[in-house]
């Protein structure tokens, strides 16, 4: 088991041998597959022979949107039907099974919200002791999920940095692994599955555009290396999405540093938006966020909370979709940059809903 580099102090990347998981597996094997991440075992960091600690994550829909607009065609990656509604299920699958593997007994995330019920459900699943800290306003259904599932819950008066480096502090007196964000090898090889289920699902083209609501950023920077890996199996070619991360304008690090032409995102003062996944004011991977975006072409774009939640209905009528707050984002990004003529018409677009907006009731009027 191992955090960060010991070198550098960075996040550590698994490198699969992707000659013998192309030899072994075939793209077109994978129709005959189960629906979940699993499909792409191969891919994965678990070794063969290990049974994975799984609740069914993965094999969420790619749904076409046809109301909210019709300027552009317009697909919705719903996370919303992973376990515990989320796609930090994701994550938590492939590093729950890999911690429980390598040994540990003890594992602690900290979490403003999914994350913290994700790691709940399977370290219950696999066995572990689940020790999740959260900042004190962490939306209360998020409190409640952890605390049901059987994980010992600490509130902590600050944002998600306090937490984890609460977490710092005690992790070798109290025996604990730490399961930050990108802070172990393991979640961004689930969270990787992302892009393969999306190429997959496009019929093995991806879209010309991808908005992704950008917290700590595991999914993005996940994605990109999903694309690396298809283009050396041979699976997809060197065309990439422009990609666009949405963050709030009260925690808006990656937007700040993007336009400023940094090469990594200093702390944002006083973070603050309903939409909890998002309030990260400090990335351990904001370098890669970085890189990728201006790889990529892409962008980053910040929404205030009033037009997230205006939105929020306006997808829900239109889509039936009751999607988070980090989702609504990146609807609400998406009329900026067509309205900005930095989409365009002909161009198709996926926004990626990353969770349930039941999960977030304390954000609506009843």
């Amino acid at each position: 088991m191992q955090n960060l580099c010991a070198s550098c102090h960075k996040p550590l990347f698994v490198v699969v041998d992707l000659a013998a998981a192309g030899r072994a597996l075939k793209r077109e094997a994978l129709t005959a597959r189960e629906k979940s991440l699993w499909r792409y075992r191969e891919l994965l960091p678990l070794p063969d022979g290990v049974e994975p600690f799984s609740l069914g994550e993965g094999g969420t829909p790619l749904l076409r949107a046809k109301k909210f607009t019709e300027d552009i065609d317009l697909w919705i990656k719903d996370e919303s039907q992973n376990p515990t509604q989320s796609f930090k299920a994701r994550g938590m699958a492939v590093a729950v099974s890999m911690a429980k593997y390598l040994g540990a007994t003890k594992v602690a995330v900290p979490s403003a919200g999914n994350a913290g019920g994700a790691l709940a459900a399977y370290a219950a699943r696999a066995g572990l002791e689940a020790h999740i800290f959260m900042p004190r306003d962490t939306p209360r259904a998020n409190i409640i999920e952890c605390r049901e599932l059987g994980a010992q819950v600490a509130l902590i008066d600050g944002l998600i940095t306090d937490c984890g480096a609460e977490i710092a502090k005690r992790k070798t007196a109290e025996d604990w692994f730490d399961m930050s964000t990108l802070k172990e090898p393991y979640r961004v090889e689930g969270k990787k599955t992302l892009g393969y289920e999306l190429a997959e699902q496009s019929n093995w083209r991806l879209p010309d555009v991808i908005l992704y609501p950008t917290g700590g950023g595991t999914g993005l920077i996940g994605m990109w290396k999903a694309f690396d890996e298809m283009e050396t199996l041979g699976w997809i070619g060197k065309e990439r999405p422009r990609m666009f991360s949405v963050q709030a304008t009260g925690c808006a690090p990656i937007v700040r540093a993007f336009e400023n032409g940094d090469s990594k995102a200093a702390e944002f003062p006083n973070a603050h938006t309903c939409a909890s996944g998002l309030r990260v004011p400090k990335a351990i991977g904001d370098f890669l966020i970085l890189e990728i975006l201006r790889q990529s072409n892409g962008g980053a774009v910040a929404v205030d909370d009033e037009e997230m939640m205006r939105v929020t209905r306006e997808v829900g009528s239109s889509e039936g979709l009751f999607v988070a707050p980090e989702g609504a984002a990146c609807f609400a990004a998406l009329k900026l940059l067509l309205s900005s003529r930095k989409i365009a018409s002909n161009e198709r677009v996926v926004i990626f809903n990353t969770g349930s907006g039941i999960k977030y009731l304390d954000c609506y009027e009843s």
